[in-house]
């Protein structure tokens, strides 16, 4: 049975390491199938060259690959404040980039990739899945406002603040801190529908930024995870994603899907409950910054447990769980492979408990 975990929030640490990190959406598929092309050199020279909010957006997605550094954090949220190291590199042919909590529960994640050399002598990065930094930046331009800069003054740098507004009050809005010399993130902050922050991530000591003096090219990821559970509603732009290998729902008994507007990520786990594992009560929990909406249902005769989970709003988490849909190869949004609730569901949609 999916149960909450540490790891659950280790999705909260990889925005410090890269803008996309958590979160790269799928505009179409002939678009992810389409690499794109940078030289790291160019960065030095770019700092000022165009100021404006996607350029901006854009150019720190590149310097998230690009810069080999090391650094301190914290990071400020609803269980308290947590320190970190981070580190990223790029070295003979392999991208890595590392994060572990310096307190509180040991938890760490690192994570590789090859950087391989095609028939021009440019490099191709295999490393991220989803869409690659300009097709990223056009995606969310759709579902986001990205609003005027101001120069401020971050863990003793000059930075970029680039405010980033949905347009709907069905996802969580950001402030980013961009660091102008090297366009690093130097500090995120989510920002919920009523305007209060929910969580602060802050670089407080970036040490050494040096480039990789070569191009890279994202290639086009992974294919989204196969399964016949579907969410027949999700927010617009939101779309199916590839699973992380490391997926805590990644077994015989768990599906899982993750969808991604290209800044949030929002998880769909589907597993049987049986008699020997607790499942979560129906109804909402909360999880830090997160919600999570359970609902059981029975389908075929077997009573199951719907679990979505992500840093959105619990009502946009509560309607995705009360849309979910078996369907065997057919149509996702076919209404006749909706699942019939067993007399004991509750409504997703109920106050939040604690989990």
């Amino acid at each position: 049975m999916f149960r909450f975990t540490p790891r659950a929030s280790l999705a909260a640490i990889l925005p410090l390491l890269a803008v996309s990190g958590t979160a790269q959406a799928q505009a179409s598929v002939d678009e992810r199938a389409v690499p794109e092309t940078f030289d790291c050199r160019d960065l030095a020279a770019a700092s000022d060259s165009d100021v404006s909010p996607e350029a901006l957006f854009q150019r720190s997605l590149w310097a998230s690959h690009c810069y080999n550094f090391s650094a301190r954090a914290v990071r400020i949220s609803f269980d308290g404040v947590r320190t970190l190291a981070l580190t990223h590199s790029v070295q003979q042919g392999v991208e890595t980039e590392a994060a572990r909590f310096l307190d509180g529960p040991p938890v760490a994640v690192e994570k590789r990739g090859s950087v391989s050399q095609d028939a021009a002598g440019q490099g191709t990065l295999d490393f991220t899945a989803g869409l690659a930094p300009g097709a990223l930046t056009r995606q969310i331009a759709g579902h986001y406002d990205l609003q005027p800069m101001e120069i401020e003054r971050i863990a003793g740098r000059a930075a970029w603040r680039l405010d980033i507004e949905p347009q709907d009050e069905l996802r969580y809005g950001y402030r980013l801190w961009l660091d102008r010399e090297t366009s690093l993130l130097l500090k995120r902050e989510m920002i919920g529908i009523n305007g209060q922050i929910l969580e602060t991530f802050q670089i407080t000591d970036l040490r050494a930024p040096t480039l990789y003096p070569d191009t890279l090219r994202l290639g086009p990821g992974q294919s989204p995870a196969d399964s016949p559970w579907h969410a027949q509603w999700l927010p617009a732009g939101f779309t199916s994603q590839p699973i992380p290998p490391d997926s805590p729902g990644q077994s015989a008994r768990i599906e899982h899907q993750l969808y991604s507007d290209g800044l949030t990520s929002i998880s769909l786990f589907v597993e049987p409950i049986t008699g020997n594992r607790r499942s979560l009560l129906p109804g909402m929990h909360r999880l830090g910054i997160s919600y999570a909406a359970v609902r059981h249902v029975n389908h075929e005769g077997r009573p199951m447990q719907i679990l979505v989970l992500g840093e959105a709003p619990p009502e946009v988490l509560a309607r995705i769980a009360a849309r979910v849909t078996w369907n065997q190869g057919g149509d996702a949004d076919d209404p006749s492979t909706d699942m019939s609730d067993p007399q004991n569901d509750s409504d997703a949609s109920a106050p939040p408990a604690g989990s």
